[in-house]
């Protein structure tokens, strides 16, 4: 493909997350157009084209999907919708980038990735965080041997009951049917697969998960511990009724120790016997764009991104681990 050709795109299911962190990025990424969105309520599709200035928008995912004018296709929908419309975007011969996770279990991530093998297509899925400057700096900090050998990397994820928890309103997050580890399968997948992307693939996972507070169906509270390929030890506790906030990771080497946050916005800590060094990496705006602007890099043969299928089915398969034990 040719470095300046212009793909493009659709975007199916225009929620909340394509409004600030991905869907910009789509408009705002050299060689991408963003043409044309969907959302079963056409009036809020609508909204959406307005607001952000799409020229078509629809309620069939059918029509996006097969329009002749669309190169490729964003499925930001919840999750357990992303099979169904993953299989229909490589039947009709599109790129696709899928969001994350890329299904709920490890079954259906694998007949996704077999699909767009099969028809020889790209597949993307947005685990933007291996595209993001900021933990790019971890990786490279790793690389540097800035704490020497890797022995552990160990996790916590915590925070209270929502409103919307204690209310049982109804959210897909915390419905079994669509993720059955709850805000596990919506936060957690972020951090492991950063973890196979900064430490290499996971060699054994074990875990174990719960439901404490009986809020809603899925699990409320898991924790895991693992072994890379490289032989790097790991654990992770994620509590979602605990009485506070707190996101933090510590990668511990022979010489020292690497802190950050997965999602809070907070300095990466680097702790050596020669003091401790911080390094404030802002976030762009629209937090996907690195992740976006990867995928032309990708498909005009600049660069291979980070997160493709082969990496999510890996990571599908570690979270299966921890929810099942298997």
């Amino acid at each position: 493909m040719q470095n300046n050709q212009v793909f493009n795109w659709g975007i199916i299911g225009c929620g909340n997350v394509t409004e600030v962190k991905s869907g910009p990025a789509y408009q705002q990424v050299a060689g991408f157009k963003l043409k044309a969105v969907m959302r079963r309520n056409e009036a809020l599709a609508r909204d959406y084209a307005n607001r952000h200035g799409v020229a078509i928008y629809c309620s069939d995912a059918d029509v996006l999907i097969n329009d002749p004018a669309i190169d490729a296709v964003y499925i930001a929908t919840p999750p357990d919708s992303h099979k169904h419309y993953a299989l229909k975007v490589a039947q009709a011969g599109k790129i696709c980038c899928i969001e994350k996770p890329l299904a709920p279990n490890l079954a259906d991530s694998l007949a996704i990735k077999e699909a767009f093998e099969k028809a020889r297509l790209p597949l993307f899925v947005a685990y933007y965080r291996r595209s993001l400057p900021r933990f790019i700096k971890v990786k490279t900090l790793l690389e540097q041997n800035a704490i020497g050998d890797i022995r552990h990397i160990h996790w916590t994820l915590s925070k209270p009951a929502s409103q919307t928890d204690l209310s049982s309103t109804p959210n897909w997050r915390t419905d079994s049917q669509v993720a059955p580890g709850g805000y596990f399968d919506d936060l957690a997948s972020h951090g492991l697969d950063l973890f196979a992307f900064l430490l290499g693939e996971f060699r054994q996972v074990k875990g174990i998960s719960g439901n404490q507070q009986n809020l809603y169906s899925a699990s409320d509270a898991i924790s895991a511990c693992w072994q890379h390929v490289s032989g790097v030890t790991g654990s992770g506790l994620w509590n979602f009724g605990s009485w506070n906030h707190q996101d933090k990771v510590t990668i511990t080497g022979s010489r020292g120790e690497i802190s950050f946050a997965i999602f809070a916005d907070r300095a990466i800590e680097l702790s050596t016997g020669q003091g401790i060094k911080a390094f404030m990496i802002d976030n762009p705006m629209h937090v996907q764009f690195n992740h976006v602007e990867n995928i032309y890099r990708h498909l005009t043969g600049q660069n291979l991104h980070p997160s493709t299928a082969e990496t999510a089915v890996h990571t599908a398969w570690v979270m299966d681990s921890i929810l099942n034990d298997v």
